[in-house]
């Protein structure tokens, strides 16, 4: 029973907060939304740009291990 009513409160505070960061948006003058809007833009594309460098290292580093196990392979068989 205390899960259930820690659970309810928990989405009670955060059905809160989505409310309360609706209303403050709404509220914000055209210019703050126009910052606003500018720096989740900027942010999205950092996060993009930061996922594509890791894709990029994990691919790069799974290829060299990959060429690394066909040679070893190759050493055991000859």
């Amino acid at each position: 029973m205390k899960k259930q009513q820690g659970t309810g409160l928990l989405a009670l505070l955060g059905i809160g907060a989505g409310v309360y960061a609706w209303w403050k948006y709404k509220n914000l003058s055209p210019e703050k939304k126009e910052q606003l809007h500018a720096k989740v833009n900027d942010v999205g594309q950092k996060v993009k740009d930061t996922y594509n460098d890791v894709e990029s290292t994990v691919k790069s580093k799974y290829d060299d291990f990959k060429s690394g196990v066909q040679k070893e392979v190759n050493n055991m068989n000859q």
